[in-house]
């Protein structure tokens, strides 16, 4: 069981010569994610040598520019890759008929199947679920409708505990996979040696939470609890909260807020107003509530596993 985040943008608005807007590439449990898709992802993505075929879901948090332009780009590139595997997009009602009015006009048909799920909930739902990972919305409150994403990882079976096992000569290989289902085993003699007894917890699926545009808002801290590793956006310092109130956006104190009452275990920093003359400001600000808090920048990676 494994993560990986390469943060690929991390910066608000528009793109300059070495800031790039939100995208984000994550690899959980062998699944491959792009989380949304700023200008200059593409070229991002080659910069840290992540091959295109391996993105199997695009989620979009929501239909500002800077979180969404790069993915026309995105999709025409892989048509000219020879892409042949399906491509899954998440994202706000509408993005389906901005993408294939774009497709339409620029007569640039695909050869791949491309599957849209808009999303229009102001619920947290469940978007995604195979036997690697499951995906939830996490509802934000922004200017305009926008989803953070809950990755987790689907549970793993329970481990043997071979030890107890070999006492049992009655318990065969074939019984195994009932064990590690969780099902306790019945003697000929009728005596029931529970699970717990023979079988060990298996490691505690990793949790990522993604939380793009939104002012401080409470309300998701009931969906992120004691998750490992949460990304929160930090547009602006605390001397401008009154700006952050008014383009609904959040301070560095206030993604830390967040943070803390959730009891995260990590914390990480992004969409940075340009503003600033140094990243380090908005560390500075947070460490003060949460220490465990760390910056986003491009080609900053982080691993997780257990």
């Amino acid at each position: 069981m494994s993560l990986r985040l390469t943060i690929l943008g991390c910066h608000s608005a528009t793109p300059r010569s070495l800031t790039y807007t939100s995208s984000q590439f994550l690899e959980m449990n062998n699944e491959c994610c792009l989380i949304d898709c700023g200008e200059g992802t593409q070229r991002q993505l080659r910069k840290y040598k992540i091959k295109f075929s391996r993105i199997k879901y695009v989620f979009i948090s929501h239909l500002h520019g800077d979180h969404f332009f790069g993915l026309i780009g995105l999709i025409s590139t892989f048509s000219l890759l020879g892409r042949n595997s399906e491509l899954h997009i998440f994202g706000p009602k509408g993005l389906k008929e901005i993408i294939l009015l774009q497709l339409k006009l620029s007569k640039s048909w695909m050869d791949f199947p491309l599957h849209f799920h808009e999303l229009i909930s102001k619920e947290s739902e469940l978007i995604l679920e195979n036997d690697r990972i499951k995906v939830y919305t996490i509802p934000l409150k922004h200017r305009i409708y926008t989803n953070g994403f809950l990755f987790m990882e689907q549970p793993q079976p329970r481990k043997l505990n071979m030890p107890e096992i070999s006492k049992y000569k009655e318990i065969d290989i074939c019984d195994y996979q009932n064990l590690k289902n969780g099902k306790d085993y019945v003697l000929n003699d009728g005596k029931i040696i529970p699970n717990e007894v023979l079988t060990l917890d298996p490691p505690k699926p990793l949790s990522y939470g993604y939380c793009s545009d939104t002012e401080y808002y409470e309300e998701i801290i009931p969906l992120i609890e004691h998750i490992d590793l949460l990304y929160h956006e930090a547009t602006f310092l605390e001397e401008h909260r009154s700006l952050a109130e008014k383009t609904k956006h959040s301070t560095a104190y206030q993604a830390a807020k967040i943070a803390q009452q959730a009891q995260v275990k990590r914390l990480l920093l992004g969409h940075y107003s340009s503003r600033y003359p140094s990243l380090e400001l908005f560390l500075e600000e947070a460490v003060k509530i949460f220490k465990n808090t760390e910056l986003a920048e491009a080609g900053h990676q982080i691993e997780l596993s257990n």
